[in-house]
C-alpha cells in the first residue's frame, strides 16, 4: 500500500517509516499539514496517517481542506493522535468520513491491522 504519515515528530515517523517499510509499503511523510494536503491532492495514497495536533495548521483544518478539495480521500484518513478528544469531536470526525481514530501511544503493528484490505470496507472508531 502507499501511505502518507502527517506527523510533526520526526521521531514517530522514522518509526512508522521503518515498520511499514520492513512489510513492503511504500511511504512518505511530511512535518507540514499544508504540505501534506498537497501531497493527498496530487498523488493517489491508500492510506493517510494523520496528527491532529500538528503546528500552524491542525489535523482539523487539513480535513476541513480535503472535504472541499477532495471529498472522496477523507475515507483513507487514519486519525493517529495525542489529544484527549470530546465526544463532540470524535462525532464530527466520524461524521466527516474518517475511516478510524486511535490515540496514542498506539503500536504500528495494530496500525497495520487496521490497514488491511479487509478492514478497509468498515468505518471502525477506537479511542
Amino acid at each position: 500500500m502507499k501511505i502518507l504519515h502527517i506527523e510533526d515528530c520526526p521521531q514517530i515517523s522514522a518509526i512508522f517509516s521503518d515498520v511499514l517499510k520492513m512489510s513492503d509499503h511504500e511511504f512518505e511523510s511530511t512535518v507540514d499539514g499544508k504540505n501534506g494536503l498537497e501531497l493527498v491532492l496530487k498523488n493517489n495514497y491508500d492510506i493517510v496517517l494523520l496528527d491532529l495536533g500538528l503546528p500552524y495548521y491542525s489535523g482539523f483544518e487539513f480535513l476541513a481542506d480535503l472535504k472541499i478539495n477532495r471529498p472522496s480521500e477523507i475515507r483513507k484518513v487514519l486519525i493517529v493522535t495525542s489529544l484527549d478528544l470530546e465526544e463532540f469531536q470524535i462525532q464530527f470526525l466520524k461524521n466527516q468520513g474518517v475511516y478510524s481514530i486511535h490515540k496514542k501511544p498506539i503500536s504500528v503493528q495494530y496500525i497495520i491491522s487496521k490497514m488491511l484490505p479487509q478492514n478497509l470496507l468498515s468505518n471502525i472508531i477506537h479511542k
